[in-house]
């Protein structure tokens, strides 16, 4: 059996973050029609849409990957694999020695950024210096969302110095930026129907990892966010038509309701009116 290539965007935003907008299924599809495998939700501080994501993940072709965002006293912090929220406003090293026990991945996105909330260089040196890997299994070393690419430089040249394993992610908050940058991942003797979420977590931890984040060319970038725009609308007119149908649906039943409660209070109204009446026509014969 050959070694299997999988592509992986590890960081990716929904409308579960307070600064993107766009649903899973829409970025799913997007991922799947690019090529990757798997794109891991990363929201901030949440993680019900990303746990959403995973479940949803096969439908589109792809391998679910749950994770979150975190925000550490010292910083963000991707943690994959996880399928609870990890304690935030804790140091670095205590919550990815949560992470680990629960069976996750933690990576350091866009770091000494501190306008994005990136751990300082100073820090994260510590951090290593005390636990090595312990404190953090990767380094995101190219984030698509970084222009000028100085502190993608920065970081790639501090992970080299270390050892530390290297990904690369979009940090897409719009579903045309999916796939920007993603992380090539090399396993051995391996099938792509048999892939796990555990096979790329795996694979991650060992540093079996390939950083793909050069830019990307114009015309396939304009192919890209033109098959996303397209995607999107469609998805909106779907959703706008499905609401337009349960609204349609509700209210016709409201009205059947309100027709029927009309006509029994019509019958009821008539039955007393006929029943007062039999009582007058009573009283005056008796007279």
């Amino acid at each position: 059996m050959s070694t299997l290539t999988v592509r992986l965007d590890p960081h990716v935003h929904s409308e579960g973050s307070y600064d993107a907008h766009d649903p899973v299924e829409l970025i799913l599809e997007q991922a799947a029609e690019i090529g990757l495998d798997a794109v891991v939700i990363t929201d901030h501080d949440v993680i019900d849409e990303s746990i959403r994501a995973a479940q949803l993940a096969p439908m589109y072709g792809l391998v679910g990957i749950p994770g979150v965002e975190v925000s550490t006293a010292d910083g963000h912090l991707l943690a994959l694999g996880v399928e609870k929220l990890p304690p935030r406003r804790r140091p670095l090293d205590e919550t990815a020695k949560w992470v680990h026990d629960h069976g996750g991945v933690a990576i350091v996105p866009h770091p000494f950024q501190r306008s994005r909330h990136g751990i300082r260089k100073r820090r994260l040196a510590a951090y290593h210096e005390k636990s090595g890997h312990e404190a953090f299994d990767a380094i995101e070393t190219y984030n698509s969302w970084l222009f000028t690419g100085y502190k993608n430089r920065r970081a790639r040249r501090f992970a080299a110095r270390r050892a530390c394993p290297s990904v690369a992610g979009s940090d897409a908050h719009k579903v045309g930026y999916v796939g920007r940058a993603y992380t090539e991942i090399e396993i051995p003797d391996m099938s792509r129907a048999s892939l796990t979420a555990d096979d790329i977590l795996d694979a991650i931890r060992e540093g079996s990892t390939r950083v793909q984040g050069r830019r990307t060319p114009l015309p396939t970038s304009t192919k890209h966010y033109a098959g996303a725009a397209g995607r999107k609308s469609a998805y909106y007119a779907k959703q706008g038509a499905l609401v337009s149908a349960i609204l349609a649906k509700r209210g016709a039943l409201k009205s059947g309701y309100y027709a029927k409660i009309g006509a029994l209070k019509s019958g009821y109204l008539a039955k007393r009116g006929a029943i007062r009446g039999a009582q007058l026509l009573g009283r005056f014969a008796s007279r």
